[in-house]
């Protein structure tokens, strides 16, 4: 049985190179906005406010529902908590 070694678990379930930086990017974010609300206390309902998202929301975000967010969602809410976002672009290998 030969083993596969993975850079990350996104290529290990994509194949599409695009698809695969978009799930990094948003996973990214996921774990960003996930430790903000959780340092900063929030309920959830709190934080669907200060985020201008609904609770259930929250709940995906929590649970890394990855496929309830769009990477430009993902943008704003980071944004409206106040957090900045950024990103770096290099020569894939």
């Amino acid at each position: 049985m030969k083993t596969e070694r993975f850079e990350s678990v996104w290529d290990a379930i994509e194949d599409d190179p695009a698809i695969i930086e978009n799930l990094k990017l948003r996973s990214a974010l996921m774990l960003g906005l996930t430790r903000h609300v959780k340092n900063e206390g929030w309920t959830q309902a709190r934080a669907a406010k200060a985020l201008g998202v609904t609770q259930p929301r929250i709940s995906n975000l929590i649970h890394g529902k990855i496929n309830a967010f769009s990477l430009d969602l993902l943008v704003k809410m980071a944004v409206a908590a106040g957090l900045k976002v950024t990103m770096k672009l290099k020569k894939a290998a």
